[in-house]
């Protein structure tokens, strides 16, 4: 069944795209919860319009990331925590703490959009987050864990 998603789904697809569900998946959960729309013929000839006239949007918006990209890239991050004696850290490190520290650092990026590459944070040292800007726009950005 292919329908037309209405807003970002995770593993399945962004806004707007047109995807291939299973049917009970489709007509019992996306068409029901609004999140999506059978994909008919003139269901698709209005999604074509729409596409079109949201190109030029779209382009301005990336080429906004791309910008914001430009300026992250090579940015290096402290975070202080306390630890023990051999570098374990009392808890962990995680988004909001990076998101924080983004923000004094003039970039105001939400939390959703971090994901640490690392399982848990839990030790001192230098890890790495992806901060995703826009669909297909990621850029990597080292944090250092340090003791208080």
């Amino acid at each position: 069944m292919d329908i037309i998603l209405k807003q970002d789904v995770p593993n399945l697809g962004h806004a707007d795209d047109i995807v291939t569900v299973k049917n009970g998946y489709g007509r019992n959960f996306l068409i029901p919860q609004g999140i999506a729309v059978l994909a008919t013929t003139s269901a698709r000839k209005m999604h074509a319009e729409n596409q079109r006239q949201r190109a030029h949007k779209e382009e301005k918006i990336r080429n906004d990331a791309e910008a914001f990209k430009a300026k992250m890239e090579g940015t290096k991050i402290t975070i202080g925590a306390k630890t023990s004696t051999k570098g374990k850290i009392f808890g962990s490190v995680n988004t909001i703490q990076i998101a924080e520290s983004l923000s004094k650092m003039g970039f105001e990026v939400e939390r959703k959009q971090i994901t640490i590459k690392e399982d848990t944070v839990k030790e001192v040292g230098t890890y790495t987050a992806t901060v995703k800007l826009y669909k297909d726009i990621r850029v990597d950005i080292e944090f250092e864990v340090v003791p208080e």
